[in-house]
């Protein structure tokens, strides 16, 4: 029963964002979760569980499927594959680094210079790791934004994020054992 609710409001949210109609999977699951991908407007998709659904009113779900539609709409998945890869080329090239000291580079004594290993081995990945970071907040961010305007609602999508917070809270298992 959750598929028309879903697929009337992503419908109406694509119109306004004048992007074509996502595909629309609804995943079993007890989890709240939402999330878009795809290349480009014309091949995306949007999945919601149904635990999302459950917990969430029709202005909070809503405020999540507008976030969600804004992610194709700022074309986030194809930012997103460049930041890793430029992550994954810092991160190779730390490697690079690394390696070409300790098998072959060092001075006439045959130390490896210290700053090409502490290059290669901690400044490169937490490089890689930051842009990736960085890259995806901003993202996120950008999407609670366009996602307001394009409900005309961002108490919505606040209201949202809140209850979306209670339930995964809820759900996540005490460290002493039990719920």
């Amino acid at each position: 029963g959750e598929l028309p609710v879903v697929e009337r409001q992503v419908r109406e949210l694509a119109a306004r964002a004048e992007i074509p109609m996502p595909a629309l999977w609804v995943v079993d699951r007890p989890e709240p979760n939402a999330f878009a991908t795809g290349r480009s407007p014309a091949h995306a998709s949007v999945a919601v569980t149904t635990g999302i659904v459950r917990a969430m009113d029709e202005r909070q779900l809503r405020g999540v499927l507008a976030h969600e539609v804004s992610h194709i709409v700022n074309r986030d998945m194809l930012v997103g594959t460049i930041a890793a890869t430029i992550g994954g080329a810092v991160g190779f090239l730390g490697d690079m680094a690394l390696w070409s000291t300790i098998l072959g580079g060092g001075d006439e004594e045959g130390a490896p210079p210290v700053g090409a290993l502490l290059v290669g081995a901690i400044v490169a990945p937490i490089a890689a790791m930051l842009i990736q970071l960085a890259v995806s907040r901003s993202r996120e961010y950008g999407a609670d934004r366009t996602g307001a305007a394009l409900t005309g609602d961002p108490e919505g999508l606040a209201a949202a994020l809140e209850t979306l917070e209670a339930e995964t809270a809820r759900m996540r298992p005490s460290r002493f054992g039990g719920r």
